[in-house]
């Protein structure tokens, strides 16, 4: 059989750190930062240990870069479903909503990813951090901002004091609440984005995942071989 070519074989890698990323979103979400392990994580994605080092310097960089995947995503798909809106205000509305629906729908998932940023290593830049920064800048724009260097840091800590306060335990804050006083300073009329009372979630409770990570099938996959391309058994299976 002939080689793989190189488009193949880049394929292949996105793939494979694609169900890494999902993977640990999944079980951190289940179990909690502490219970997981690096090997949980390669063994939920069907991929060599050996990978997860190869693609992220720690355990809790990938974290970070799982859940800043499910934000950046679940913020994009709130900002452009239908109807669509280019109204600023109602874009506004919806990154809230967004992201205070994931303190409300993944608590766990979202106070771990909160208690990562406040260790020694804090807060890890990363690619996904990157493309919910600029969708959130972008927001920010659109609302009307004329200082949008100043406006975007204020409307993250905003929303970062919101998901914190929602989820300390013992004392959480009921998220409507919270969100009452972001759209008060946003000027925002509570009809907009997701009400709390619409009975809907915008999406964020969905316990499938994989419309956020592009894991789809590999191509030109080997006989007996997994997806990433390394030789061994089924999926999920590591010797």
């Amino acid at each position: 059989m002939s080689p793989r070519s190189a488009s193949v074989n880049e394929e292949l890698r996105r793939r494979s750190k694609e169900r890494l990323l999902q993977a640990a979103v999944e079980l951190v979400g289940e179990r909690g930062y502490d219970a997981t392990t690096l090997g949980d994580i390669a063994d939920r994605a069907g991929s060599a240990r050996g990978l997860v080092s190869y693609y992220f310097p720690g355990k809790r960089h990938l974290v970070q870069s799982a859940v800043h995947r499910l934000m950046h995503r679940t913020l994009e798909e709130a900002l452009e479903r239908e109807p669509h809106a280019e109204d600023g205000r109602e874009r506004m509305a919806r990154a809230i909503d967004a992201i205070l629906g994931l303190a409300r729908d993944r608590p766990l998932l979202m106070r771990q990813h909160m208690a990562g940023l406040l260790q020694a290593e804090g807060f890890v830049p990363c690619p996904e951090q990157r493309r919910l920064a600029e969708l959130l800048r972008d927001t920010v724009a659109r609302h009307g901002s004329g200082d949008v260097d100043s406006d975007y840091p204020m409307l993250r800590a905003l929303l970062m004091g919101a998901v914190y306060a929602a989820l300390v335990p013992g004392v959480p804050m009921p998220v409507p609440v919270l969100r009452a006083e972001l759209f008060k300073r946003y000027r925002l009329d509570w009809e907009m984005g997701v009400p709390p009372d619409a009975g809907a979630s915008g999406g964020t409770c969905d316990r499938d995942l994989s419309r956020f990570f592009a894991t789809g099938t590999a191509p030109e996959c080997r006989p007996g071989g997994h997806r990433d391309g390394r030789p061994g058994g089924p999926r999920g299976q590591s010797k």
